[in-house]
């Protein structure tokens, strides 16, 4: 492994270690992943290991043929579906989960636009 995904798994570790402890009330966990290509966004509950709603770049919503990589745009337009297909299932508080990546670019307009939407973190 090289030394960067060894500090990115450290990071995962340590973010899910501390989102286990703080999550008192037993909140549903908005998990980020992030690709050259796309971004992923998935609403987890934990307890039942049960996906609750998901969006991505890859959805028909906001695919476009002509993109071959994701930018801050595309993660707005995720953040902002995720927190609709939220809202519209009844969930409307979560824990956000960056995993390894640091919370700036496309997570943070991630978060932000799932904010605007209507979700609580």
């Amino acid at each position: 492994m090289t030394l960067y995904k060894d500090n990115f798994d450290r990071r995962q570790q340590r973010v899910r270690i501390e989102l286990k402890k703080n999550n008192s009330r037993k909140l549903p966990r908005l998990s980020v992943f992030k690709s050259n290509g796309n971004i992923y966004a998935q609403i987890i509950d934990d307890e039942r290991s049960f996906t609750i709603v998901s969006a991505s770049t890859l959805e028909k919503a906001l695919k476009t043929a002509a993109k071959k990589s994701s930018n801050i745009n595309d993660a707005n337009a995720v953040g902002d579906l995720i927190g609709k297909k939220a809202v519209e299932k009844g969930i409307t508080a979560v824990i956000f989960d960056r995993g390894g990546y640091k919370y700036h670019g496309k997570i943070k307009a991630l978060a932000d636009a799932a904010r605007e939407a209507g979700l609580k973190f």
